[in-house]
């Protein structure tokens, strides 16, 4: 007969503590996030990507940019953008869990969790994102984010994702582990992108030292839904995408 485990022990409390009472947003991301981890066979995969190409891009465009849309060109819209084109070859990314079954959807509904001030978390929803242009998921994640914080956004604008980017990149951390944004079986981190010293090779195939602008994506995925090899493809395809692509047309 097993020997049943102690019970967790209160931890003294000093004359000068001061109890926080969790108000509605408090509690309710608290038990979605124990509920999570309670439900998915949680795994996290990472994988290192030089954005130097997207930050030039940036360069290239970032005084117009901010002139014609009043906000900054940031990392965030290109990182949306690979995403929403990587999903059509790991379709299985964007899916959720029934019984014994997945469900792949074939819409693809982005969520971007929103920051309240350090006041708990939002996941308004791009809707659509992979028939979007650059531009316009910029402005809508731009306008999701505003209204969110100033509590304007109506119940549907946060339900039906069907997949959930965290972006602590502002924050300048390094890696994030993120808890999945049940029932859905998968959620993207992007971590801040700084200057570092890179391996490339010169026109003559020799290797030489650049500094480039280099980040992390990782993705968190539900284990019942698809195996490591699976979640290392579509972080090496999104990798690609994003160290690859001519973004210019998107800007135009």
């Amino acid at each position: 007969m097993g020997i049943a485990a102690p019970a967790a022990s209160a931890a003294a409390r000093g004359t000068g503590d001061l109890t926080v009472p969790f108000d509605n947003i408090r509690k309710r991301t608290a038990e979605h996030m124990v509920r999570s981890k309670a439900t998915s066979a949680h795994v996290s995969t990472a994988v290192e990507v030089d954005f130097e190409h997207v930050e030039r891009v940036r360069r290239r465009h970032g005084d117009e940019f901010k002139a014609e849309e009043g906000f900054s060109l940031t990392y965030l819209p290109f990182i949306c953008r690979a995403f929403a084109d990587a999903v059509h070859e790991f379709p299985h990314v964007n899916a959720t869990v029934d019984g014994d079954s997945l469900v792949v959807h074939r819409d693809v509904h982005l969520g971007i969790a929103i920051d309240l001030d350090f006041h708990g978390l939002l996941a308004p929803v791009v809707r659509d994102v992979d028939g979007k242009r650059l531009r316009l998921v910029a402005r809508e994640i731009r306008d999701l984010a505003t209204r969110a914080r100033s509590k304007q956004l109506a119940p549907a604008e946060i339900s039906g994702g069907t997949f959930t980017i965290t972006n602590m990149g502002p924050f300048g951390t390094a890696i994030t582990i993120p808890i999945i944004n049940q029932p859905q079986v998968a959620i993207l981190a992007t971590d801040g992108v700084a200057k570092k010293p890179v391996v490339v090779e010169g026109p003559d195939g020799e290797d030489a030292i650049a500094i480039h602008h280099v980040g992390m994506l990782a993705l968190t995925w539900d284990h019942r839904a698809f195996d490591g090899a699976y979640a290392a493809s579509f972080l090496r395809t999104m990798a690609q995408i994003l160290e690859t692509r001519d973004w210019d047309p998107e800007l135009a």
